[in-house]
């Protein structure tokens, strides 16, 4: 188990790398009776399964639009975010809006839904400027494509080296909804370009 895990966060590694700021599917093969073509008992959960209809209909957890964070005032609508060429996830290309990273967890569903933002530009703060001040119990709400809401509690906002990025507990599987916001912070690298440091905000679904 420890090395499937370890695996697992050694393959979200490169996605962990925030430029500048910052599930393999698969099914078992069928039984062998099945796959041979034969008749019979070892045939027939087969059968039944394909035949299989439920009753009810499910609904995909709306995209999120927007985040709204009180405590710091922040009001932002949420772009969305891929990968990059060399598989980093993309930041939001305006230095005034959030977004999400769409192959990810939607808010509200369980995992970890993952929104980035810059801290600042060369005009001055940027939507994420004053993450670092959030404390825990401020409270975190986005709003979904459908209007609904849902909030998020602050439990703790840690500052992480760029070089030890925590990979697993940002991205790792979660089984109830969380929420983290990503930015950067330290000291500038006027060589680089960039902050040495993201800041990063750990919530939890509020209820």
């Amino acid at each position: 188990m420890t090395t499937g895990r370890a695996r697992l966060a050694a393959g979200l590694a490169a996605v962990a790398l925030l430029a500048g700021c910052s599930p393999a599917a698969g099914g078992a093969d069928p039984p062998p009776a099945a796959a041979a073509g034969t008749t019979g008992p070892a045939t027939g959960g087969v059968d039944a399964a394909r035949e299989f209809r439920s009753t009810r209909s499910y609904r995909a957890t709306p995209v999120p639009v927007r985040i709204d964070i009180p405590a710091i005032g922040v009001t932002s609508s949420l772009t969305r975010l891929g990968r990059a060429a060399d598989r980093t996830v993309q930041v939001p290309s305006r230095w005034e809006v959030a977004g999400w990273y769409a192959a990810g967890t939607r808010p509200g569903d369980p995992g970890s839904a993952v929104i980035l933002g810059h801290v600042d530009s060369k005009r001055g703060p940027a939507v994420f400027y004053r993450l670092r001040e959030l404390r825990r119990g401020d409270l975190v709400e986005v709003v979904r494509a459908d209007g609904s809401r849902v909030r998020f509690a602050v439990q703790r906002t840690e500052q992480y080296p760029k070089a030890r990025f925590p990979t697993a507990d940002v991205y790792y599987p979660t089984l109830t909804p969380a929420l983290r916001l990503v930015t950067c912070g330290g000291a500038f690298n006027p060589a680089l370009r960039h902050y040495v440091d993201n800041v990063i905000v750990f919530a939890t679904l509020s209820r």
